[in-house]
């Protein structure tokens, strides 16, 4: 799975004009599922971005996770992740996990953060989404369960 994970003093998720999701403080997570992830990719994901120290402790040191801080998450499938742009002009999705085992995986996702004692808000799998937000810094990291193999 791969995650782009910004650190935010407010975020929302809006799809046909209706706001699905909104935090505050916390972090706004763009996820993909990849071909060959499953529910275990998704935990440890999961674990490795609620242990992500990107908020600054009492001394101004990235020191802290969110929920150290109180924080919220607001997690947002965005296949675009997977884009493979090693080709001429246009991305091509094919490492990306199909639509039917995606979702199953982003919901775990998501599912798993609010286990771990997380708030979770989520947006909705496939639509097209308008995400606001206000990026903390700016703060943004990117991870890839790949990156761990």
């Amino acid at each position: 799975m791969r995650a782009l994970i910004q650190r935010v003093s407010r975020a929302s998720v809006t799809v046909s004009g209706a706001r699905l999701a909104e935090i505050q403080h916390g972090l706004l997570i763009l996820v993909c599922a990849m071909a060959g992830d499953d529910t275990t990719t998704a935990e440890k994901l999961a674990e490795r971005v609620a242990k992500l120290r990107i908020f600054k402790d009492a001394a101004g040191k990235m020191n802290l996770a969110v929920g150290d801080i109180g924080g919220a998450c607001l997690v947002v499938s965005q296949f675009t992740l997977a884009a493979d742009t090693s080709r001429g002009n246009r991305p091509g999705f094919s490492t990306a996990a199909p639509p039917d085992q995606g979702k199953p995986l982003y919901e775990h996702f998501a599912a798993h953060l609010a286990r771990l004692g997380l708030p979770v808000q989520t947006g909705e799998f496939g639509a097209d989404m308008a995400v606001d937000l206000l990026n903390d810094g700016p703060v943004t990291i990117w991870m890839d369960s790949a990156d761990r193999a």
